[in-house]
């Protein structure tokens, strides 16, 4: 109990300087040793309400790395069954790639409630440490304010006004992952768009400016999903759907016949993230059109804007 210590050091030496003015009094010698045992017991309980907190979220941490060990060596196995399905036709690969993009969702997901869990802990031990020793004998230590558990944490989202009449980001996210999972494309672009504009800098922005390219994609407006793609592989070329993005822009141009264009797209992104699935599939793809794989370094060809 290294604050209780502290402040019980203090309370000592405080006790010692004052022993001359307390020497011949003892019943305020009494009420000293009262406050000393009151201070003790307040640091006890304290001590014992950070354990069991600390307990609480280490287990939240472990069981959500658990799971994402789990999706890890399920989408491993997805990504064995691709490479063995190679030669099988696009729509097999199409499928077998949806179902990845699901599982790197979930993960996505798990991701973000360990980042909150782990802020959340930080900011709770930032507290404990920040008690100052001296604190008041006959009132409990006040605690920080309550970490809400659907509380993005400080630096996500856009203004705070604006985030506030909004729904939580994983609420926002996971209502327009199963509209677009259900087929309710108009609801989940309108969720994907408040997302993007509560949220642009959350660690699933990316994927959410994708699912736009998506909708468009699967609604035949190939013109303005190629726009989209580019913003996901311009405001997000670190993230795990940029591969997918590009992948997907290549087949947006194949089918706005822009042949040349789309097989510039493929091989760039056959370069850019060689050890991806999605190469494999642009490969695929390059194939199947004629055209061979790029064997050098090229550029993405996407614009900046």
């Amino acid at each position: 109990m290294r604050y209780a210590s502290r402040i019980l050091t203090s309370a000592l030496l405080a006790a010692t300087l004052c022993a001359p003015a307390y020497a011949g009094t003892k019943e305020q010698l009494i009420q000293l040793q009262t406050s000393m045992d009151n201070l003790q017991a307040q640091m006890q309980r304290m001590q014992q309400s950070f354990d069991e907190r600390m307990g609480v979220m280490k287990n939240l941490i472990d069981q959500t790395t658990d799971n994402i060990n789990k999706m890890n060596q399920s989408v491993d196995v997805l990504n064995h069954g691709l490479q063995q399905q190679q030669q099988a036709s696009g729509q097999q690969s199409d499928q077998i790639s949806g179902q990845i993009q699901q599982m790197h969702d979930s993960v996505d997901e798990l991701k973000a409630r360990i980042a909150r869990v782990t802020k959340q802990l930080e900011d709770f031990q930032a507290q404990q440490q920040n008690l100052q020793p001296g604190a008041s004998t006959t009132q409990p230590p006040q605690g920080g304010t309550p970490i809400a558990s659907n509380t993005p944490p400080p630096g996500f989202g856009g203004s705070p006004a604006n985030a506030a009449a909004a729904p939580p980001p994983d609420v926002l996210y996971n209502n327009g992952l199963r509209d677009y999972n259900g087929g309710k494309l108009d609801l989940a672009t309108q969720e994907f768009g408040d997302y993007l504009r509560f949220y642009p800098t959350t660690d699933l922005a990316g994927n959410a400016q994708f699912y736009l390219a998506e909708i468009m994609y699967r609604n035949g407006d190939y013109a303005n999903a190629v726009k989209q793609y580019d913003r996901v592989l311009e405001q997000y070329p670190g993230g795990n759907k940029a591969a997918s993005a590009q992948l997907k822009k290549g087949y947006a141009l194949l089918e706005l016949n822009q042949k040349d264009a789309g097989v510039r797209e493929l091989r760039a992104l056959t370069v850019r993230y060689p050890k991806s699935i999605e190469a494999q599939q642009a490969k695929d793809r390059l194939r199947r059109l004629g055209a061979a794989a790029a064997s050098a370094p090229a550029a993405t060809t996407h614009r900046p804007r």
